[in-house]
């Protein structure tokens, strides 16, 4: 019976052996799972995430840090709606401006000033459809749209730079351009270019003056050659007097006709209009360059996560 006994004991105990080896076995093969499963998660999780340096259990995700993918996203829309706001008030001053001054452009000798009117509006345009294609790049994170974005807000930025240092030179030499050429123009070309001729009319209505520097120029003009002028006694186009009526130019007193020559109005208002394209130009311009920079930057994340 103790044979028997200590047999079974030994039974017993190669049970309780067999028992432990199962069970260690099982726990080994459960741990190699689970290190399996984190060895075919791991390639999943790269693209958006990846291990901080120095630990080996935590994870950085795209929301992490102050430059973070997703904080440049949100940075980026908001700018791009600003961009597009800034694009309309550029389109519209270039619009304001031709409009204005469009008539006007005729007298002038050069065409500095309606080509910087005209790159504000190409400007503006540029800047509008630039915010979409950021907005579309950024939500969509499209490396090709975004890169697209960049270029625009760079091609944005050079013509509104250029437009405000065009401006500021062109502030300087615009007033000997027109004392040299404007009485040259209202003397040669009035009554011989019906262009020249209804843009001088409606400058002298509209700042109330008479003749580029003085009222007795058109006595030398072209216009003053004329027979039926001769022959009227007129010494003085009709849009110089103070109200306007046939025949009203044959009275040459200051209470019928202006005295005060176009040239010194028409300056003033050229060089107003030229300190704000100036100023709109180089203001303007800088706002380009964040959308430059936070442009870039989101690219070069989305390529890093792309190339993990």
């Amino acid at each position: 019976m103790e044979y028997v006994h200590d047999g079974v004991l030994d039974e017993r105990d190669g049970y309780i052996r067999v028992s432990d080896e199962v069970t260690t076995t099982t726990t080994t093969t459960t741990s190699t799972t689970e290190i399996h499963d984190e060895e075919t998660n791991q390639p999943i999780m790269a693209k958006s995430s990846e291990r901080l340096p120095g630990t080996s259990n935590r994870i950085r995700t795209r929301d992490d840090g102050c430059c973070s993918v997703n904080f440049v996203k949100y940075v980026l829309h908001i700018y791009n709606v600003v961009l597009f706001l800034s694009g309309l008030v550029v389109g519209g001053i270039g619009i304001w401006t031709v409009i204005s001054k469009h008539s006007y452009v005729s007298l002038m000798t050069t065409s500095t000033y309606p080509t910087l009117a005209y790159a504000l509006i190409v400007a503006g345009v540029l800047a509008v459809v630039g915010s979409w294609l950021g907005c579309g790049g950024v939500t969509s994170e499209n490396r090709c749209v975004l890169l697209i974005y960049v270029f625009v807000v760079m091609l944005v930025f050079v013509l509104e730079a250029g437009v405000g240092a065009l401006a500021r030179l062109y502030e300087e030499q615009v007033g000997p351009e027109l004392k040299m050429n404007l009485n040259r123009t209202f003397l040669e070309n009035y009554s011989m270019r019906s262009r020249e001729t209804s843009a001088i009319d409606q400058m002298q209505i509209e700042f109330k003056c008479c003749g580029a520097l003085r009222f007795e120029d058109w006595l030398v003009s072209e216009w003053h050659k004329d027979e039926d002028v001769l022959k009227d006694g007129v010494v003085v186009p009709e849009s110089c007097c103070k109200t306007p009526t046939p025949l009203c130019g044959r009275r040459d007193h200051p209470s019928n006709i202006y005295f005060t020559g176009c040239i010194y109005k028409f300056l003033e208002t050229t060089k107003d209009h030229l300190i704000i394209l100036g100023a709109v130009g180089m203001g303007l311009s800088v706002l380009e360059l964040f959308g430059i920079v936070l442009g870039s930057c989101l690219y070069i994340k989305l390529r890093h996560d792309f190339d993990d």
